[in-house]
């Protein structure tokens, strides 16, 4: 049998971008989601600038705990080279409102709305009724009506139920069969990402290190190397 051999990846970098936010490899292992006909393994869930132009994440999910306001999903689209995905309410913010959001979000650019768990089945029909993009709906834990939530319309869901994420994926997983698909919140330990791949997520969102996570470490690092000198 013809043995099989790993490719070089050949290698580019920046000379000034050296504070990078890179994935986990361990996201690499998921099928993706094609949307659009641009697979997606990894969404990095962050609504801070800065760290949206300095990541090598095949997406955006950009979802916060306020209000919804179209001047942030302008800038969040205007800096991102990548898909975004973009909240549009479920709490607070429903009904008309989110509707009218969530179209504003598609003729911006958005690759998808993300509606977060509350929010209605019937606003996801009308708001799913009404774009052509996916409406990503989230499931926070085992007694959200996943089911409800896909038969008014949402296209993939976001499982985001913390530690019991994986659990609660392979439990959806089970009752929705293979096919469709699911994005979830892998956490910030690397068996933790695979072990929620292996229950049944084809997509991870990863929140990556703040800014001033990153800039501490950095000047930690310019501190030591003055020390050395």
């Amino acid at each position: 049998m013809e043995k099989k051999t790993n490719k070089y990846i050949p290698e580019v970098h920046s000379k000034l971008r050296k504070s990078f936010i890179k994935v986990p490899e361990e996201i690499y292992r998921a099928s993706g989601i094609k949307i659009f006909d641009k697979r997606i393994k990894s969404l990095l869930f962050t609504t801070d600038l800065a760290i949206i132009r300095n990541s090598n994440a095949d997406s955006i999910m950009a979802v916060y705990p306020y209000t919804p306001q179209n001047t942030i999903t302008s800038a969040i689209l205007d800096v991102a080279n990548v898909p975004c995905f973009v909240g549009v309410g479920g709490g607070t913010t429903q009904g008309l409102r989110s509707k009218y959001i969530a179209i504003e979000a598609e003729l911006m650019g958005a690759y998808g709305v993300v509606v977060n768990s509350p929010m209605p089945n019937k606003d996801i029909e009308s708001i799913a009724e009404f774009l052509d993009i996916p409406v990503i709906a989230t499931v926070s834990s085992f007694d959200n009506d996943y089911m409800g939530k896909i038969e008014a319309g949402a296209e993939i869901l976001n499982v985001a139920g913390g530690k019991y994420t994986a659990d609660l994926v392979r439990e959806i997983r089970k009752n929705i069969g293979n096919e469709f698909p699911i994005i979830a919140s892998g956490g910030k330990q690397n068996h933790h990402i695979l072990e929620t791949i292996e229950a049944g997520a084809n997509a991870i969102s990863y929140t990556p290190p703040s800014s001033s996570e990153v800039f501490a470490s950095m000047m930690d690092a310019y501190r030591n190397r003055r020390d050395d000198e």
